[in-house]
């Protein structure tokens, strides 16, 4: 049921992030995002998380100043039905501005990290470019099938580099990295990630760099031999993306798997005399990731939430009606 007072306290409120200082980070979150988190470099904000490594903070509206974990435990409804995480968010979104390469590295699959990995989820997740240097690249897989020796001596002896297939990057572009792909940002490259709640990852290579420390960061090469696919991988393909018209607002689907769904919205309601509309079903909540532009969202009561660049909203299931107003490009995520 969507109508009365069942759905009079599902609405939306923005999220404040928590923020990591990764050694290859650079400062374009705050520069172009305007996040005001006093690190440097500052190389993620966890725009939409309950993961307790770093949890988001509701940032307005009747919960403003708790943890987004604690609000979801406490209306298990937000959720929607299809969840079964009783109150736990299944997914993480993020930015990241690697303005050096990341680790080689690679994540294992759910069933993997519930038996070895205290009961955590595994990590399958996608990324929309926001922004790429001419020359940046990433790491996807491996050129052809491999042995697990020899991918073993390769990382031991620092050759491995010439196994991993690079792909160009540019702006727009979408990948889907699923659990056991061997995979790596490259430098210049500026990403939301959408993801599992998990923060499993095994770095296979580092480049022999040192932390600020003067120590080299930890590896965990015998775990990720026990969950990389080793077989070849075909160079990523972009997905076939249709825009859909409605009042305002294009739409277009950027990714669905089992784990989330991605849509890119295109929103002008400048030179319309109708707002958008939006109201989220009994099956999910959705987030908002805003990556250009600004607008205002509008609650049926007449209550409203002006939102910029790098802004991130948190739309309970079965919301209350919503229009939203402006001229910008945003994430719509939903389960």
């Amino acid at each position: 049921m969507t109508n009365g007072n069942l759905n009079s306290m599902n609405k939306p409120f923005l999220l404040k992030p928590a923020g990591k200082d990764y050694l290859w980070g650079g400062t374009r979150l705050n520069d172009d995002f305007s996040k005001g988190i006093a690190l440097e470099p500052l190389a993620e904000t966890w725009e939409c998380s309950t993961h307790p490594d770093g949890p988001s903070i509701v940032a307005s509206g009747k919960y403003k100043g708790r943890l987004l974990s604690q609000v979801l435990k406490q209306h298990h409804e937000y959720l929607g039905t299809h969840s079964k995480t009783k109150g736990e968010l299944p997914i993480l979104i993020k930015l990241i501005d690697a303005r050096k390469d990341l680790s080689v590295q690679v994540h294992p699959d759910d069933a993997y990290a519930a038996k070895y990995e205290h009961g955590s989820l595994g990590k399958t997740e996608m990324w929309y470019v926001l922004d790429a240097a001419k020359d940046a690249q990433l790491i996807y897989g491996f050129y052809h099938d491999m042995e697990k020796s020899v991918l073993k001596k390769s990382l031991e002896d620092g050759t491995v580099e010439r196994f991993l297939q690079k792909v160009q990057v540019k702006k727009d572009d979408v990948f889907y990295i699923e659990a056991g792909r061997v995979h790596a940002i490259g430098a210049g490259t500026l990403i939301a990630e959408i993801q599992e709640s998990s923060n499993l990852t095994y770095r296979m290579y580092d480049y022999h760099r040192v932390d600020k420390n003067g120590r080299e960061r930890e590896l965990q090469i015998d775990k990720a031999l026990e969950v990389v696919d080793l077989q070849g991988s075909d160079q990523p393909r972009q997905p076939m993306r249709v825009l859909k018209y409605k009042n305002g607002c294009a739409s277009e689907l950027l990714c669905r798997c089992k784990y989330f769904q991605v849509e890119r919205l295109i929103l002008n309601t400048e030179s319309c005399k109708e707002l958008a509309a939006l109201q989220t079903g009994h099956t999910s909540f959705e987030v908002l990731l805003c990556i250009s532009g600004c607008g205002v969202l509008f609650e049926a009561g007449g209550e409203m939430i002006n939102f910029f660049k790098g802004d991130c909203i948190f739309i309970p299931a079965d919301s209350v009606p919503l229009k939203i107003h402006g001229n910008a490009q945003l994430l719509k995520v939903s389960c």
